[in-house]
């Protein structure tokens, strides 16, 4: 009996012991790792010979970064306000942007990161390295969403990309296109780079200032490119995201144009023209004082003439091809469709022609209702086999279907 009394006890206090053990273990499980995570950390900060962690030395490597950021930037407006030529700046801009990507590093993920990185990227910026510049950038939005330089952020990115732009248009008959010399640009594919930064200001800060600058930038440049299906996918992106923008009256007037370049002939699909055509309808609904302008009114009403023009050749290419086929009656169907919609159109009078040459022939090929006629009459004699439905049988039965 005090046997088993004193068993009973131990159990209870293994049991109220329990959590307490299993408590420290996973404490010290998390402290081990941490440990271990700590460890393999610095290692590889010694080895790819990074800032160690040190807060104080972080601070130290910012205002050294900022005195010789600041000095560099007060002779730079010296240089521009003199007009004499440049010194030493931006090899000062450089060192600056050095040390201010050491102070991230010595301390990642502080408010003191997020202004390091900053101020790594106007450094290189004002130094002309854009391609680093940006991609700081972009980094410093990814790491700290929604920081606080997200405008100026946004701002730089976007002159960056209009840079690149503006140099591509002016090169753009160079034979040789690799870049070797110049730091301020990408190595190959400058106007690529331009748009990407110009989509990444439009992924980092979709309600932001310049999102709808961007998104038209992006528009424009892929249409100098001819690239008018991408194009016309940023403006109704523009047209629905951003109605207050700026750029909405051009945002319709160029994705008229842009589903007038996708629609590919009178033999494919015709839903950029019926969107092109809805497009010019809301141009008219939406801004009846820009149409007072006769210049903006005429560019609207030669963008309706084509649709137009365009609609009515599909009808009649349809219209043709019924009519090789003999089926006249689908082909005067096409033909007073061109005569009721688009009566002022150079096909009009030929879909008038053909009504009076086609009236007296009909609907379908003789053959074609004598063989349905034929078919109705003597039906096929061969039985068709019904459609059973196979389902779990409850008495067991793997042959049951829905007629049992």
């Amino acid at each position: 009996m005090l046997v088993t009394s004193c068993r009973s006890l131990l159990f209870a206090a293994a049991v109220c012991a329990c959590p307490v053990l299993v408590t420290d273990s996973l404490y010290a499980q998390s402290g081990f790792w941490d440990s271990t995570k700590d460890t393999t950390d610095r290692a590889m900060r010694f080895l790819t010979m990074r800032e160690q962690p040190n807060a104080e030395r972080a601070r130290d490597l910012y205002q050294e970064a900022d005195q010789l950021f600041r000095g560099a930037a007060s002779r730079f407006n010296q240089t521009e306000r003199d007009g004499e030529a440049e010194g030493t700046e931006k090899k000062d801009f450089a060192r600056a942007a050095k040390l201010f990507a050491r102070a991230a590093d010595a301390q990642p993920g502080t408010a003191l990161a997020q202004d390091a990185m900053f101020m790594q990227a106007e450094s290189l910026f004002f130094s002309d390295q854009l391609p680093d510049a940006a991609d700081v950038y972009e980094r410093l939005n990814k790491e700290f969403p929604n920081n606080r330089h997200v405008d100026q952020a946004a701002a730089r990115a976007f002159a960056i990309s209009q840079y690149w732009i503006d140099t591509e248009v002016a090169t753009q008959d160079d034979w040789f296109k690799f870049n070797l010399f110049d730091a301020s640009r990408p190595r190959l594919d400058a106007e690529g780079h331009a748009v990407r930064v110009l989509d990444q200001i439009r992924y980092d800060n979709p309600t932001g200032r310049l999102a709808d600058d961007a998104t038209m930038a992006a528009a424009v440049e892929y249409m100098r490119q001819g690239d008018f299906e991408t194009a016309d996918e940023f403006l109704t992106d523009l047209r629905e995201t951003f109605p207050e923008s700026d750029h909405f009256f051009n945002a319709h007037l160029m994705g008229i144009r842009c589903k007038l370049e996708v629609f590919a002939g009178p033999k494919y699909s015709g839903l950029m023209l019926e969107e092109a055509d809805k497009l010019v309808r809301q141009t008219r609904e939406r801004f009846p004082d820009r149409l007072r302008d006769p210049e903006t009114s005429e560019m609207v009403a030669r963008a309706a003439a084509e649709v137009a023009y365009r609609r009515a050749e599909k009808l009649n290419d349809r219209a043709i091809y019924r009519e090789k086929r003999s089926e006249y009656g689908a082909a005067r169907l096409h033909y007073q469709m061109i005569l009721r919609d688009y009566p002022s159109t150079p096909f009009a009078d030929r879909a008038r022609q053909r009504l009076e040459a086609i009236t007296s022939y009909p609907d379908v090929p003789a053959e074609r209702v004598s063989a349905t006629l034929l078919k109705r009459i003597f039906p096929d004699s061969r039985r068709s086999s019904p459609l059973e439905t196979k389902f779990n049988s409850p008495t067991g039965e793997r042959s049951e279907s829905i007629y049992r």
